[in-house]
């Protein structure tokens, strides 16, 4: 059923390490000659590809819900935050990207009134002189919140505020962006994409709020960008979008959209209808998986991978459950929201009907609205600005002069922080196989779905598929290069032979991370799930019920120090089905899990000298997840 190897050190890398300077040099193996390196390629080019880290979903001032909250970083700010450098919060702080520089980063602002709030608080521009410019920067809340949740309301509805939708201001500020982007772009080193946030919200919140079911995407040009963003002011439709999106790739513009925060869609994101209410079909599939072959699983606001009343046999499916609708206290429908699910109903589809719309690879991002996320659980500072920058905001410290959380007065920061910040993760990044760190390279891995999501830290995950590995190929230098030519990496389709397929997972720690715990399977079919676990830190073996026995990892939580028990450095394992059914179509996606280490509003707590908000999860234990593999009976 399966065979793994554990490796305590991470010297021996899986294959080929990140671009990310920080970490220590991989040791000199003896391995095959390699193939020619092609004429162009940049330094540090791997036909067996690198792992490559970064974040593609980063808002700066230029959008409305962040320059509203002071926010008043720019791209430039945002680039060069990724590169290492250190730029300032709103609250006034210092922030610096956790684990060292990033190989890749995406400035995404919302397209919907892109740049107008900044010119509506610039004295002398004709925005500055409109009476709502005068509400939306005054010195009474109330108008504020009003003049702000007008434009909200206009965002949700598609619905322009003509005197506020200013076009040239908006198609300048694009072109800015862009102009950002291409500056800091530098092939082989960092690399950065045109984009922007598509902003469609589907359903009205019934307490008046910004929120509703979420449907936003990022949008992604390989290379060459538009003159101008297609927003949901041009339409709410997503697949309105998709036609746009088809209209600038047939003018020689390709792109990709990736949806985000599914968790809260209101059971929309993955619904088994059209936007309209329409039943789906081949059309609708094709062209959605054209246009969309990723989705983002995890992010601050919360993992969209499974809920507990999803999976009630997977252990650790209640892991940073968000589920209020944004900018709402209402909790989020959950059936149409989970990525496992859609896998689920995918394979439905195309059993029933021919066709699966939900064949996607997955990726992370922290949707920062401040230039720069936080990925570490010991350095958070959670994402909006002045709303939730200092540790009382959000929950994880007692208000100012308060010590006991029973004594907490119940306002709107309370409030806020029980419903909202509180719950919200130091997370996540999204990691990348490609030749070289490239726009061409990394483009391409995320056509083929070579990606995989983490909630932070810089783990590598491998996962390949085929008919013929071996037990030996676990201790090969050329592993990667034998499983290319035998089979496929995550992302690609396995087509059967009548034989069980043997499934290769691989896992090395982030050497600022904990020790990685256990290396799993996720099996979907359309009748199911089931979940695995393939390797086990210090050697040990899965029982009958497919799980690993505990490793003896702890934390003291006063502390936050940790024990690492038998955590690895490393995980390798050969794995079979023990339940396969040739004639049955099955998703599989391996789940990496660390040790347990404290969650970010622990660590606030003992710096606080406080102890932790009694209604949060003290510990958490960081993972990742790959794109799947698509088993199709031959």
């Amino acid at each position: 059923m399966w065979k793994t190897l554990t490796l305590a050190s991470t010297a021996l890398a899986l294959v080929a390490c990140s671009g990310n300077k920080t970490e220590p040099a991989p040791v000199e193996e003896a391995a095959a000659p390699q193939a020619a390196v092609p004429e162009g390629a940049t330094p540090g080019y791997n036909e067996d590809r690198n792992a490559y880290f970064g974040d593609m979903h980063i808002h700066t001032r230029n959008s409305f819900d962040a320059y509203i909250f002071n926010v008043r970083r720019t791209a430039d700010d945002a680039y060069r935050f990724a590169k290492g450098e250190t730029i300032k919060h709103p609250s006034g702080f210092d922030m610096t990207v956790a684990g060292g520089p990033l190989d890749f980063y995406t400035v995404t602002d919302h397209a919907e009134y892109l740049g107008i709030l900044p010119a509506m608080n610039t004295k002398g521009s004709a925005l500055s002189e409109l009476p709502r410019a005068k509400e939306m920067f005054s010195t009474d809340p109330d108008k504020i919140v009003a003049a702000f949740q007008g434009v909200g309301a206009s965002v949700r509805s598609g619905e322009k505020i003509e005197d506020m939708y200013d076009e040239p201001t908006i198609t300048s500020v694009w072109q800015e962006n862009i102009a950002a982007a291409e500056k800091y772009n530098e092939p082989g080193v960092f690399t950065t994409f045109s984009a922007y946030e598509f902003t469609s919200v589907t359903t009205q919140s019934e307490d008046g709020g910004f929120g509703g079911g979420n449907l936003h995407r990022n949008v992604f040009f390989r290379g060459e960008a538009p003159d101008r963003a297609f927003s949901t002011l041009d339409s709410t439709n997503p697949e309105d979008l998709w036609d746009w999106m088809d209209q600038q790739r047939a003018e020689g513009r390709e792109s990709i959209a990736i949806p985000h925060n599914s968790n809260v869609s209101d059971g929309q994101m993955f619904r088994l209808e059209t936007y309209n209410g329409d039943p789906i079909d081949a059309a609708y599939a094709e062209q959605r998986m054209r246009n969309e072959p990723l989705v983002e699983v995890t992010q601050v606001k919360g993992t969209s991978e499974t809920h507990p009343d999803l999976s009630p046999n997977d252990e650790w499916a209640n892991f940073e459950i968000y589920d209020e609708l944004l900018g709402s206290y209402n909790v989020s429908k959950t059936n149409g929201s989970y990525v496992r699910e859609a896998y689920r109903n995918g394979l439905k589809l195309q059993e029933e009907k021919g066709f699966d719309p939900f064949r996607f690879g997955l990726t992370a991002a922290s949707d920062s609205h401040v230039a720069g996320g936080s990925y570490s659980e010991k350095d958070y500072w959670s994402k909006i600005g002045i709303v939730d920058g200092l540790p009382f905001q959000r929950g994880s410290v007692p208000m100012p002069g308060i010590q006991d959380w029973a004594d907490q007065p119940d306002n709107q920061t309370t409030k806020n922080a029980k419903n909202w910040f509180s719950r919200w993760s130091a997370s996540g990044l999204t990691g990348v196989w490609a030749e070289e760190n490239t726009r061409d390279s990394l483009f391409d891995a995320f056509r083929r779905k070579e990606t995989f999501a983490t909630t932070g830290p810089r783990m590598k995950v491998r996962f390949f598929g085929g008919f013929n590995y071996t037990d030996a190929m676990l201790t090969s230098p050329d592993l990667a290069k034998q499983a290319y030519a035998g089979g496929v990496p995550m992302g690609g389709d396995l087509v059967g032979t009548g034989a069980a397929p043997h499934f290769i997972a691989w896992a090395v720690q982030d050497a600022n991370s904990a020790p990685l715990q256990r290396v799993q399977v996720v099996k979907v079919t359309s009748g199911g799930e089931a979940v695995y676990d393939a390797a086990c830190s210090g050697g040990a073996v899965p029982d009958a019920n497919h799980r690993c026995p505990d490793n003896g990892a702890s934390v003291d939580v006063a502390t936050c120090e940790t024990s690492p028990g038998t955590g690895a450095g490393e995980l390798k394992a050969l794995w079979t089905d023990p339940d396969f059914d040739p004639a049955q179509r099955a998703t599989y996606y391996v789940r990496v899990l660390e040790n347990p280490t404290c969650r970010w509003s622990t660590w606030e707590a003992n710096r606080n000298a406080t102890p932790p908000n009694p209604a949060l999860p003290a510990t958490i234990q960081e993972r990742a997840y790959t794109s799947p593999i698509w088993y199709i009976p031959g």
